[in-house]
């Protein structure tokens, strides 16, 4: 790539992110959305969560895991159990981190 491609595919970058960002900033009143619209929106946050935790756990180099001898499935567990007992993030990486990592040191899962 060229620098004056580079330089247009930067400032067209720049551009759209601008628009869209704004988007909502521009009209003068306020934009009202539908109900089902922003009864989406609350689920949202954990559609993309989800979308990146799932494959990470489940899949290794682009194929399902075929064992159970895997620290991620142990760690997932064990933080899921621990949010769903005290609602805390911290402790819930805090734990999914205290077992995934000795799994993977001591066992080389």
């Amino acid at each position: 790539m060229s620098d004056m491609e580079s330089l247009v595919t930067i400032i067209g970058l720049t551009v759209i992110t601008v628009v869209t960002r704004c988007f909502f900033l521009i009209p003068e009143r306020e934009l009202r959305l539908p109900d089902w619209v922003q009864r989406g929106l609350r689920y949202a946050p954990l559609a993309a969560l989800a979308a990146v935790v799932v494959p990470e756990v489940v899949m290794t180099q682009g194929h399902l895991l075929d064992t159970w001898q895997d620290a991620r499935l142990y760690a997932v567990l064990a933080a899921t159990l621990y949010f769903f007992w005290r609602r805390g993030i911290l402790g819930t990486i805090v734990v999914g981190m205290a077992v995934l990592v000795p799994l993977k040191l001591a066992l080389g899962w």
